[in-house]
C-alpha cells in the first residue's frame, strides 16, 4: 500500500499536477483499493490536522516576514552589516553572509531573503566588481540559514510533525545557523584573497553606531522572540503573534516604509503561501496514517539499519535520501511525507528527535537553491536576469562547504542537543 501512494503521488507529480492534490490523490485511491480505513476518517484526520494552535504559528511567521520584507528592514540590516565588517577582506561578501544571519531572525523564509536583501547584496557586490555567479552564489548559499535560523516556518513545520517542542527546536536553530555563516565567511575570505576581488570600506566607528542605532528596532526582533520563548513568557505561536504586531509597529510608525493601503495585498500574498503550505499539510496527514497503518516506517528503518547500525552511517545514508527528495520535491512536502517514514530509523541508532528535526530542516534547505525545483534559485533567476547554468556554477563550491558543515553537526551532535539541555532542563 506505501509502494503504491509512493508511486501515485510521484507519476502525478511528473504529469505537473499540484503536490497537494497529488497526494491527497493517492491516499484516496490506496483507501478505496486496499479498504484500510474510510473516507469519513480521512476527511476527518484533515480537519483535525488544521485545528492546531501550534500550526497557527506558519502564516503568522509568514505575514512577519512580508511585513519584514515591503517595510524597509533590508536596507537598514545591509547598512549596519556593510559598517561590521566591511573592512575584512572580502567585505560585501562578508556583508551578503551577515546580512542573512540577521534577517533570518527575522523573516523565518529563504525565499523572502533571496527577493529581499539577497538581491541587494549581490547587487552591490556585483557594482564592487564582483564575478555575478559568485555573487548570487554567496546569495543563494546564505539564503539557506533563514530555513535554520529562528524563526525559520520550515523548523515550525517540521517541529509539529515530529511532535517535538517548537520553542526547542527553534532554539536549537541558532547554533547551526551561526556556525555555517562561519564557515561560509571564512571561506569568503580565502576565495577573495587569493583572488583579489572585491574592495573593502575603511572602518568607522562612529558611522557604525549611527547605523546600529538605525537598525536596531528591526534587531530586537529576534531578542523579542527568543526571550519570550526562553522565559516561557510567551509560547511559540504566540511569539508568532507578536512579532507581527511588533514588526507592523516599527514598519509602519517607525521606518515609515510601509503604507496602511498595502496591507490587503499583503494579507493576500500570505494567505495564498499558508494555503499552499497548510494544503499539503492536510493531505498529508492521512497518508501519513496509511503508512503507519502499512508499518512502512518500520520497513524502512529495518532496510537502512540493515545497511549499518552505526548512527553517523545512517545519518548519511539519509542525509543523500533527503538531498535528492529536496532535489525534486517542496521542502515542506517532503517534511510532512518523510518527516514519519525516517525518524523513527533515526532514533532507532539513538538519534536524537530534536537532533534529527533540525538535520532534516538543514538537509531540505539544499533542495531550495538546486535544480530543478529550488524555489529559490528560480527567484535568484528571476531576480538577477542570469541563466541556470550561470547561477549553478557559482553555487557549487557553495554546496561542498555546506555539506562539509552539515558533517560536523552529524559528527557531533551534542553542538545542537547540547546547549538546549542547558537552556531547557528536564
Amino acid at each position: 500500500m506505501s509502494i503504491f501512494i509512493l508511486a501515485v503521488f510521484l507519476i502525478l507529480m511528473l504529469l505537473g499536477v499540484p503536490v497537494a492534490v497529488s497526494l491527497g490523490a493517492a491516499s484516496i485511491g490506496a483507501i478505496l483499493i486496499y479498504h484500510t480505513s474510510t473516507l469519513a476518517s480521512a476527511v476527518k484526520l484533515m480537519y483535525s490536522s488544521m485545528n492546531s494552535f501550534t500550526m497557527v504559528a506558519v502564516p503568522l511567521f509568514f505575514l512577519a516576514g512580508v511585513l519584514m520584507e515591503k517595510g524597509g528592514v533590508a536596507q537598514k540590516i545591509f547598512d549596519f552589516c556593510e559598517d561590521i565588517v566591511g573592512w575584512i577582506a572580502g567585505g560585501l561578501g562578508h556583508v551578503n553572509i551577515l546580512t542573512s544571519i540577521l534577517f533570518a531572525g527575522m523573516s523565518g523564509s529563504s525565499v523572502a531573503d533571496v527577493a529581499s536583501i539577497g538581491a541587494l547584496c549581490a547587487n552591490a557586490m556585483i557594482r564592487s566588481g564582483y564575478p555575478a555567479a559568485y555573487a548570487w552564489g554567496t546569495t543563494l548559499a546564505s539564503s539557506m540559514l533563514a530555513s535554520v535560523i529562528p524563526p525559520s516556518i520550515l523548523m515550525v513545520v517540521a517541529a509539529s510533525v515530529a511532535q517535538v517542542s517548537m520553542g526547542k527546536a527553534l532554539f536549537a536553530g541558532i547554533i547551526p545557523g551561526v556556525v555555517l555563516g562561519v564557515i561560509m565567511m571564512i571561506y569568503n575570505y580565502i576565495y577573495c584573497k587569493r583572488h583579489k576581488i572585491g574592495h573593502v570600506i575603511p572602518f568607522n566607528g562612529r558611522k557604525l553606531g549611527r547605523s546600529f542605532l538605525s537598525s536596531l528596532p528591526a534587531l530586537l526582533v529576534p531578542v523579542i522572540l527568543l526571550s519570550g520563548m526562553y522565559t516561557g513568557y510567551f509560547t511559540s505561536t504566540e511569539a508568532a503573534a507578536i512579532c507581527v504586531l511588533y514588526t507592523l509597529i516599527v514598519s509602519l510608525f517607525i521606518y515609515r516604509k510601509l503604507k496602511i493601503r498595502e496591507l490587503p495585498e499583503i494579507f493576500m500574498q500570505v494567505a495564498k503561501n499558508t494555503g499552499t503550505v497548510l494544503f499539503v499539510a492536510i493531505t498529508a496527514k492521512p497518508a501519513g496514517q496509511l503508512f503507519t497503518l502499512d508499518g512502512f516506517p518500520e520497513q524502512v528503518a529495518k532496510a537502512i539499519t540493515g545497511i549499518s547500525s552505526n548512527p553517523i552511517l545512517v545519518m548519511l545514508l539519509i542525509f543523500l535520501l533527503l538531498t535528492i527528495i529536496g532535489m525534486f520535491m517542496d521542502a515542506t512536502a517532503a517534511i510532512y511525507i518523510f518527516m514519519p517514514i525516517l525518524l523513527p530509523t533515526a532514533v532507532s541508532v539513538g538519534v536524537d528527535p530534536l537532533f534529527f528535526v533540525v538535520f532534516m530542516v538543514i538537509a531540505l534547505s539544499f533542495g531550495l537553491i538546486t535544480p530543478p525545483v529550488g524555489v529559490c534559485l528560480y527567484a535568484a533567476i528571476n531576480v538577477s536576469g542570469l541563466s541556470m547554468e550561470k547561477i549553478t556554477k557559482g553555487l557549487v563550491p557553495w554546496l561542498i562547504l555546506l555539506f562539509f558543515g552539515l558533517m560536523i553537526f552529524i559528527l557531533f551532535p551534542q553542538l545542537v542537543t547540547g546547549p538546549i539541555s542547558a537552556i531547557f532542563p528536564a
